[in-house]
């Protein structure tokens, strides 16, 4: 696992190294600057396509109206804007999405494959970090993050700015992985993602070290109930969560009264 202090340990065994705080946004921005053009063909390799399917749930149950009436999502961690893209195509013509994300080649990526399927008044691209978002108090109905919030140094200070940004009423949707609840099943997935998961990402963008920390960020997130605390204690009400494949991955919900 990758662990937030302010020590190093190069003897920590396999899948547990120690990385100071400092340093850990830096190893993200790096990681997404190698993987930006292959992210997509990746997720797909890495879930089997379940990813997909993940990601549609999530936009079901965010629910934008399907009419004329405005209605302003922030989509942190965008990455190359799958999730906006859904948000926009579920929505009506009052939807728009702001995607944010900290790695200017995603963000990239996002704005170039983003101009083949939806113009620009509805959708627009921006580099910023979910620990300081660069945008007035109350500003939108919706704040969705995808596979993002495991990767910020400070997951309280995220979530502090994601209640600041909405406005009252305004609806908060998170997917991440999370902790397998299926006896049996949880070593079978330690034992894929540490083994196959790097071996796919060095065959398919020639460097397997990116997701192999991606794997071990997976293994030091909050788990559903621990989550869960979190983001009620950031202000929000009416959390609950949903699990999808065994808890491999969880969508947690939560409204800022």
């Amino acid at each position: 696992m990758i662990r937030d202090t302010d020590q190093t340990d190069p003897t920590a065994p396999f899948g547990y190294r120690t990385v100071a705080a400092a340093d850990k946004q830096g190893l993200v921005n790096d990681v997404f600057a190698k993987v930006a053009h292959r992210y997509d063909v990746m997720n797909d390799l890495m879930s089997g396509g379940l990813h997909r399917l993940w990601k549609d749930d999530m936009v079901t149950w965010l629910n934008p109206p399907t009419n004329a009436r405005p209605y302003h999502v922030l989509d942190v961690a965008g990455g190359t804007g799958d999730i906006a893209q859904r948000i926009l195509k579920r929505g009506g013509t009052g939807c728009r999405v702001t995607l944010a994300d900290i790695s200017p080649e995603m963000a990239i990526e996002g704005r170039r494959r983003a101009r083949e399927h939806l113009p620009d008044a509805q959708l627009r691209f921006t580099v910023g970090n979910a620990e300081a978002l660069p945008f007035p108090d109350r500003s939108f109905d919706a704040y969705t993050i995808a596979f993002g919030i495991r990767n910020v140094t400070n997951i309280s200070k995220a979530l502090a700015e994601a209640y600041r940004v909405l406005k009252p009423g305004g609806r908060f949707l998170c997917l991440e992985f999370s902790e397998v609840d299926i006896p049996g099943i949880s070593a079978l997935y330690d034992a894929y993602s540490f083994t196959a998961i790097p071996a796919i990402g060095k065959v398919v963008t020639g460097d397997g070290a990116p997701y192999r920390y991606l794997v071990e960020s997976i293994r030091t997130f909050p788990n559903q109930e621990a989550f869960k605390v979190l983001i009620s204690a950031s202000g929000f009400s009416q959390v609950k969560y949903r699990n999808y494949s065994g808890g491999i991955v969880a969508v947690h919900s939560a409204w800022r009264l």
